[in-house]
């Protein structure tokens, strides 16, 4: 670990960005260029001492887990990535795997939208960030360990927690574009990558999935147009827009509901109300 390279990199990096570069409100004049520390502590969920710490060359090395959060908050190019992981004495993650990396093009984009849910996905399913009204409509999907991480995981070995969000008419079509989506995955990463740990381990333990993987199908969809049911305010009809990553491993999923409707309403309410039960506001 080179300490001294580390510490300099990071302040450079958080001097360059400006507050609207990450979603935050540009505030008063500011003494200094760029971010203040407590701003990249809170966009990387760590403690303000902890980064503190890291600039000053007096950290202890930080975890994978801890730099791709700060690779995240920094909004950092896959070479500054590596970078990050080598000077801090770790091997530079593989780029073609399902990682906590983001990039930098859909945070950007991520960051605009503070009024409608928005998230932002990994071929695997992995929900890597999403903001507080995905929060709201979904649950913290971030918060997962292992191989539960993955809505397609989840999907087939927890059927009564996770098909409740949708209808049960459309559950069987939602089944077979998980797995469609996942064989596209497993075509992409190989057996030997996150995509094919999750499809030897479903294979296991699902037969639903298992029938399903027999049929072949491959495809990157998402439904254009979906029924959600929400615990609180029950069902919501949205439209979801999708844009990939130029290698298709990533994609940035947005819902919208129709102007001027009941769904609106309902997610502008969700919105205000985040996640706290309405029964607690009562």
């Amino acid at each position: 670990m080179d300490r001294a390279a580390l510490a300099d990199f990071l302040l450079r990096r958080r001097q360059q960005l400006q507050p609207t570069d990450v979603g935050l409100p540009a505030g008063a004049r500011r003494r200094t260029p760029g971010l203040r520390r407590e701003e990249v502590a809170a966009l990387a969920a760590m403690s303000t001492d902890y980064y503190t710490r890291l600039e000053q060359q007096r950290g202890p090395q930080p975890s994978v887990q801890m730099l791709a959060a700060l690779a995240r908050a920094l909004r950092l190019t896959p070479d500054e990535r590596d970078y990050l992981y080598r000077v801090a004495g770790h091997s530079a993650p593989d780029r073609l795997a399902a990682g906590e990396y983001v990039a930098p093009a859909l945070l950007r984009v991520l960051d605009r939208l503070s009024d409608t849910p928005a998230m932002v996905i990994n071929a695997v399913g992995e929900t890597l960030v999403q903001n507080d009204p995905a929060r709201a409509l979904f649950g913290d999907q971030t918060s997962y360990a292992g191989l539960e991480r993955s809505e397609v995981y989840r999907w087939f070995v927890h059927p009564d927690t996770e098909r409740i969000r949708y209808p049960e008419e459309d559950r069987p079509r939602h089944s077979r574009s998980q797995v469609a989506a996942m064989r596209a995955a497993y075509g992409s990463m190989g057996p030997r990558s996150r995509a094919g740990e999750l499809v030897g381990e479903l294979q296991r333990v699902s037969e639903e999935f298992a029938e399903l993987w027999d049929r072949h199908e491959v495809a990157r969809r998402f439904e254009d147009h979906k029924v959600l049911i929400h615990p609180e305010v029950g069902a919501i009809e949205l439209d979801c827009q999708v844009l990939f990553t130029e290698d298709q491993s990533q994609a940035l999923l947005v819902l919208t509901a129709a102007p001027r409707t009941e769904d609106d309403d309902k997610l502008r309410l969700l919105a205000v109300l985040g996640t706290q039960e309405f029964s607690q506001r009562a």
